[in-house]
Parts: structure tokens; C-alpha cells; sequence
């Protein structure tokens, strides 16, 4: 593999092999399902386990979009607090979402272990850490919140987040250990090599280009030839394009970049020690994890500029890390990349029925891995029989964000003006 051809450092270290395979003339399917991700493999693998013939067709590689340069972390819920969830959704979906995705880590580790993923798990939690007193704040009330649910939640004062991070930037924290670290690629692979071991097909290189009706099922045009299907799932998220036409406007896309370190050893022993992922409270926010060499990973919002070596994002990485770990000294930064991010505007996912038998879940604000899979699995179930109303929450139709390329340009600009402000 060429370094050209990486998508992220992930790339490299996962210890799941890369899987091509080309797309056979005249291939039929029970479910066509678009993207080889998170998502389409995870639907791939539960369909072909309840005996529907499943065919991934990937545009690109296996993790080429957001999977491959995810950031790791394995979080329970979503960006919203339960009781903010339940006002959203209302007094049948909120309960059951809150309880389906804070049970989401249990079912993603589940997989792991069950296939044999190896993708350098760990579960011992996930620190959410307060950057000031309102971030300190909000997360008392979230810590309350799931605590009433007996979740298995933590908050932390200044002395242990100092302890458990290495750092004492942070004014408190919550420890969710419900939560854990995945490289990211080594576990889509391994969902991809346990699909096909479950009968799937995954057919990489191939770009789906339209999508119409015919007899009863779906015809989905690609590049390599047509495919005949009963159903579709577009498991696409941030990465739609315009294969049904004004679907990648249901969000606004925002970019999310990482650095990765060479592998630190001793240098980095009091850099999460315990190797919890983490991300702070910042409107802008901050991540940092650590794999199993050794490696710092330090994202934030935004696009790289530059490169692992130089330029605006370089020096943002590098005063960041220095601000964190003053003690650490100058280190080496190994490999740079970005993904995108579908953020919705009330920050929860979608399940939209774009037509009979087409089906896409989308909009997962930033929490693929727990979010991805579990759609994956309420996708077969939705194709095999289930009511809908017993989906983790209701479909909807397409609705359209206003100006979703405004927003992102006006989300860009502020995230290149935090590298600049924290950079210098």
C-alpha cells in the first residue's frame, strides 16, 4: 500500500488484513447496501446471519471515508444528555434510545469478541473533561442523569482527572465506563472479514452511480455494471453524495483532523496511563488518546493544513500537546489526516425511508463506531419484518438543513480560526 493511498495511520497498524474484490457481471442481491463502512458492514453481517444474500458495494476501500480515519472511541449515548434526548424524542423512542445506545459499547465489544476482531480493544472508559466551570457544570448534570439510570458513571475532581489524564489542564471530568478505545480500521475490517464469513460480498472499486425502480425491486447503477436488488441501504452517512439527489443535505458537514505521534514509549508513560480515550468540554473540542505503541492521537475540529510536519495545524498539534504535557518536550508528529462529520441540527441520527425498500441511516454527529453498527443491525431487522415502531427511534422523511453550505463554510472558518489563535 502506498502512503498516497492511506487514508489515516490507522491504516497501517490495523492488524486486520484490507479486502478488494471486483463486482461479478449481472450480480443480484436481497439488499444492495452502499458503503463499506461502519454502517454497510454491520448490516451486511446481521442480514447475512438471518440468511439474506448481502452485497457491499464500496466506492473505494474498506474504511475509506469515516470509518478509517475515525478517532477510536467507543462512547455510550449521544452528544445529548438523557433527559435531553427524552424531550426530543418524546416517551416511547427517548426511553428506549437512551437504553439501546447506552447499551451500545456492550454490543460493539459483543462483536469483537465474538468474531475475534483484532483491533487493540480496550474498555476500561472514556473521559469527558471539563475545559472550564460551565463545561464542569454541564457535566455534573449529565453525570446525575445517567447515575438515576445506574449506569456506570464517574465524576472526577482535579486531583483524579490529573491522575487519570497526566494533565492538570482540566478542572474535573466524567469516566464513563461503559466506553473504550478500537483502532478504528482494524475494526471495520474485521466486521468486513466476519460479513464475509457469514455469506456477505463486499465488491470494492465500485462506485454506485443511480438508483431506480423496477419490477418490485431496485436496479442500482454502478461503474462495473448494474445490480438488481429487492432492497437498498445507503450506508453513506458523511460521505453521500448525490446517488439520491439532495440526501447530503440533511446535515451539515463538518470536518474533524487528528494528529498522530511516533510511538512515544517511557517519554509518554504519564499520558493516559490507563489508555482512556478523551475529549474535553470545549465548543471547539480538544481529543487525545494513546494505542497500544505508544502513539498520541490529538484531534480537533477543522482540516489539516500543512502537513504531520508543518504548517498552521502542525503548530496548532504541537502547542497543544506542549500546553497539556509541558514536561513531554518537543515531539515528532508521524502522520496527519481528516474526516468529515454529518452533524444533524438537533445533533441525533436519522433513519429515513427514502422509498419502498430504500432505506438510509445517517447523520451520526461524530459517534460512528457504536452508532453505525447498531443502524446496521436495526436495518436487517427493519428488512426482516420488525415494526418500525420498535426501531431505536421513528423513521422520518428528508428534511432538508437550510444553507448546509454556508454553515460549513462558517464552521470552517472558525475551526481554521482556533488553529491560528492556539497555534501562535
Amino acid at each position: 500500500m502506498t502512503m498516497a493511498a492511506r487514508v489515516s495511520l490507522w491504516d497501517n497498524t490495523a492488524e486486520e488484513p484490507d479486502h478488494e474484490a471486483e463486482l461479478p457481471p449481472g450480480a443480484t442481491a436481497d439488499v444492495a447496501i452502499v458503503g463499506g463502512g461502519f454502517t454497510g458492514l454491520s448490516t451486511a453481517l446481521h442480514g447475512a446471519e438471518r440468511g439474506l444474500d448481502c452485497l457491499v458495494l464500496e466506492a473505494q476501500r474498506i474504511g475509506h471515508g469515516g470509518s478509517g480515519r475515525n478517532v477510536g472511541l467507543v462512547n455510550a449515548g449521544v452528544w445529548h444528555p438523557p433527559a435531553a434526548v427524552r424531550s426530543t424524542l418524546g416517551p416511547t423512542f427517548g426511553p428506549r434510545f437512551i437504553e439501546r445506545f447506552g447499551a451500545a459499547p456492550d454490543y460493539v465489544f459483543s462483536l469483537i469478541e465474538h468474531h475475534q476482531i483484532r483491533c487493540e480493544a480496550t474498555r476500561n472508559g472514556t473521559i469527558h473533561a471539563a475545559h472550564s466551570a460551565s463545561g464542569l457544570k454541564g457535566l455534573e448534570g449529565r453525570h446525575s442523569d445517567w447515575s438515576r439510570l445506574g449506569a456506570p458513571v464517574e465524576m472526577l475532581d482535579r486531583e483524579r482527572i490529573a491522575e487519570l489524564a497526566g494533565t492538570r489542564r482540566y478542572l474535573g471530568g466524567m469516566l464513563d465506563r461503559r466506553a473504550g478505545t478500537v483502532n478504528p480500521m482494524g475494526y471495520v475490517r474485521g466486521l468486513a472479514r466476519a460479513a464475509r464469513g457469514a455469506g456477505a460480498r463486499i465488491a470494492t472499486g465500485v462506485r454506485a452511480t443511480g438508483l431506480r425502480r423496477e419490477n418490485g425491486g431496485w436496479i442500482v447503477e454502478t461503474d462495473r455494471g448494474p445490480v438488481k436488488a429487492r432492497f437498498v441501504v445507503l450506508g453513506t452517512n458523511a460521505y453521500t453524495d448525490q446517488l439520491w439527489p439532495g440526501l447530503d443535505r440533511v446535515f451539515t458537514l463538518i470536518p474533524y483532523f487528528q494528529f498522530a505521534t511516533v510511538p512515544l514509549g517511557a517519554r509518554a508513560e504519564a499520558v493516559l496511563p490507563g489508555r482512556h480515550g478523551m475529549w474535553d468540554t470545549a465548543q471547539i473540542m480538544t481529543s487525545l488518546r494513546k494505542d497500544v505503541h505508544g502513539r498520541l492521537f490529538l484531534g480537533s475540529m477543522g482540516r489539516v493544513m500543512g502537513d504531520a510536519r508543518s504548517g498552521l495545524s502542525h503548530r496548532w498539534a504541537a502547542r497543544t500537546l506542549a500546553r497539556l504535557y509541558p514536561d513531554l518536550g518537543p515531539v515528532e508528529f508521524e502522520e496527519a489526516w481528516h474526516g468529515d462529520i454529518a452533524l444533524t441540527p438537533d445533533h441525533l441520527p436519522r433513519i429515513h425511508r427514502l422509498a419502498e425498500g430504500l432505506y438510509t441511516p445517517i447523520g451520526y454527529n461524530g459517534r460512528g463506531i457504536t452508532t453505525g453498527t447498531i443502524f446496521g443491525k436495526a436495518m436487517v431487522d427493519l428488512l426482516t419484518g420488525i415494526d418500525p415502531a420498535d426501531l431505536p427511534l421513528p423513521m422520518s422523511g428528508v428534511r432538508h438543513v437550510p444553507a448546509t453550505g454556508l454553515r460549513a463554510r462558517l464552521y470552517r472558518a472558525a475551526f481554521a480560526a482556533n488553529q491560528i489563535v492556539k497555534g501562535f
